[in-house]
């Protein structure tokens, strides 16, 4: 549909007074080259994005996490301004500096312990490996599995050192404080003025749908909206379960692990998996009964997450199938890597959202239920 609107206005230039996109008996040769034409600089246009999006998919990402930083400096500011009736303004200087303050006093609080319990992990997540590495290679199986991979690994050539190990290390440190400044920054600026960015978004927009794109737009900030809060609710659920159910289990680490298992749940699907490994191996070190009560921890922890808390907090967010965001998941970590992965559910959110709205309500003329939720 909007190919066909593309492949109209550019035919409007190239092509003569008269003269249609519509094959007919009296079309010239001349006539159907340039429809030729139009057809090639369409697809082009649609492949060049294409590359581009793939190029600075990174940089990309970082815009839409600034975007999601804006949408939950203002759904903290409504509620600011709802209860207390104070200027906007305020509400909106109270929603960026309350959330920034509590992280700053946060962090002073826990991070002596989390600094400690940081260099303990390093130190035992290795031996906990080891450790595991030995009760596997008991089995025959194992052995000869592990034989050949080192076999292959020898002839592979060496070529890493620890020079290159720690400034890899560093590099990618800096880089992911670059792109969390990046995005909070851009989440600053979004926020302090979003009617200017949204009224020059609607600059690309014809006159005519201006109106509903500014619908779409304000529903999508909404469903977006609802579903960061809940997200960052059941993360800190996760968070303060994890870390008690470690602490009762006696396992070390409870506090870093705990925070490790509440930031990677911000990731649907692989962040539980990856959470329990890092648990696992520690508890491994004291005994496999004691991994064991780790596992059902997590199970357990996930369980209530999944079926108990979650639900009740997306009651107002679309239904979205399983096999859809697993898919997502791993077309935006093909295409972004780990940065595609984490933003693949909030994407898939966004898309819905439009989808709905601009396909199945405004083409298909169809209003699914619960249709009107979010739009406001």
């Amino acid at each position: 549909m909007k190919f066909s609107r593309i492949k109209r206005t550019l035919a409007h230039h190239f092509l003569p007074a008269g003269e249609h996109l519509e094959g007919e008996a009296d079309v010239e040769s001349s006539s159907v080259a340039r429809i030729a034409l139009v057809n090639a600089t369409v697809y082009a246009l649609v492949v060049v994005l294409l590359l581009f999006i793939a190029a600075t998919a990174d940089v990309l990402l970082m815009l839409f996490g600034g975007i999601l930083l804006a949408i939950l400096f203002h759904k903290i500011a409504h509620w600011i301004h709802a209860g207390t009736r104070i200027n906007e303004r305020l509400a909106l200087a109270g929603a960026i500096l309350l959330p920034l303050l509590a992280l700053g006093l946060g962090a002073w609080a826990i991070a002596p312990d989390i600094g400690d319990q940081i260099g303990k992990l390093s130190e035992r997540l290795p031996r906990a490996a080891e450790r595991l590495r030995e009760q596997l290679m008991q089995y025959e199986l194992v052995a000869r599995v592990w034989e050949s991979t080192n076999q292959l690994r020898a002839l592979a050539p060496d070529d890493s050192d620890t020079a290159q190990y720690v400034a890899n290390f560093f590099s990618s440190t800096l880089g992911v404080f670059g792109n969390l400044l990046f995005a909070l920054v851009v989440g600053l600026f979004l926020s302090l003025q979003p009617a200017l960015y949204i009224k020059g978004l609607l600059l690309l927009v014809p006159s005519a749908r201006q109106e509903r794109a500014r619908q779409v737009l304000c529903a999508t900030g909404t469903m977006l909206g609802n579903w960061l809060l809940a997200k960052l609710a059941s993360m800190a659920l996760v968070g303060v379960l994890t870390t008690a159910g470690l602490m009762l289990l006696g396992i070390d680490l409870a506090l870093i692990l705990g925070l490790i298992a509440a930031l990677l749940s911000f990731i649907p699907n692989f962040g539980p998996i990856l959470s329990v490994i890092p648990a696992a191996l520690i508890a491994l070190v004291e005994g496999p009964e004691r991994a064991l009560y780790v596992l059902v921890l997590y199970a357990a922890v996930q369980a209530v997450e999944t079926y108990g808390l979650t639900p009740f907090l997306q009651q107002k967010l679309a239904d979205m199938p399983p096999a859809l965001l697993l898919t997502m998941q791993v077309l935006f970590g093909v295409v972004a890597g780990i940065a595609g992965v984490v933003f693949a559910t909030p994407l898939t959110v966004a898309a819905m959202v439009m989808i709905r709205m601009w396909y199945v309500e405004d083409i298909l003329h169809k209003r699914p239920a619960g249709a009107g939720e979010g739009a406001h």
